[in-house]
């Protein structure tokens, strides 16, 4: 998440008027600037909050890596920060992980996002053509969803098609590179711990690509 840095105060008419006066002046403000500043909109200045954050930090790469269940039980553990805005996103993957977890009978997918959900319900019970038909269907209906990309190359990974995975995840990275973080410590991509590609994917800054 980009960090959102407070504008600087404009000096006053008053000041002006003094000639040595703003120097000072200034100096004295920039003595007790919030520190560290803010993440997101979420100031970051209580240590508890920066624990919360943490906590925020792994439950979503959980949940990027469709550990629903997992990611769930730690959003859990954000509510219990004092940050109200990290509560409230949090409120809002609870709600989403909860969804995605449904059994694939009591959903009739229709959307792009009910065809991914179903997917990876798929996935978590061996069913792979199911997975990736409904995946495929997703696919078509959003193809600038970075997660539905990601979906498919864990798919690749878990059926034994190295090179279709290597392309649905570059997709998933281009649009979305936080997918490369994600990757590196998602154990559905074991089957490419070998493959000099995937370091090359996940690591460019071994070779100066990074960026």
């Amino acid at each position: 998440m980009a960090k959102a840095h407070k504008p600087s105060a404009g000096s006053s008419g008053r000041a002006k008027a003094v000639s040595n006066a703003p120097s000072k002046h200034m100096k004295k403000k920039n003595l007790a600037p919030p520190h560290p500043p803010q993440r997101g909109g979420v100031e970051m200045v209580d240590p508890r909050v920066q624990a919360q954050l943490k906590l925020y930090d792994e439950a979503l790469a959980l949940f990027h890596q469709q550990k629903f269940s997992r990611a769930k039980q730690e959003l859990e553990k954000v509510l219990e920060g004092p940050s109200k805005e990290l509560s409230d996103r949090a409120r809002m993957h609870i709600k989403i992980a909860e969804q995605r977890m449904k059994p694939a009978t009591e959903q009739n997918p229709r959307t792009a996002d009910e065809h991914y959900q179903r997917g990876v319900a798929m996935m978590n019970v061996g069913r792979w053509d199911d997975a990736r038909e409904s995946l495929d269907k997703a696919r078509k209906a959003a193809p600038k969803a970075d997660y539905i990309h990601y979906a498919l190359a864990a798919l690749d990974c878990l059926t034994g098609e190295a090179d279709s995975a290597m392309k649905n995840l570059k997709v998933a990275i281009d649009l979305r590179p936080e997918n490369r973080y994600h990757a590196r410590n998602d154990e559905d991509f074991a089957f490419l711990q070998e493959d000099p590609r995937f370091t090359e994917l996940l690591y460019p800054e071994k070779d100066g690509t990074a960026g």
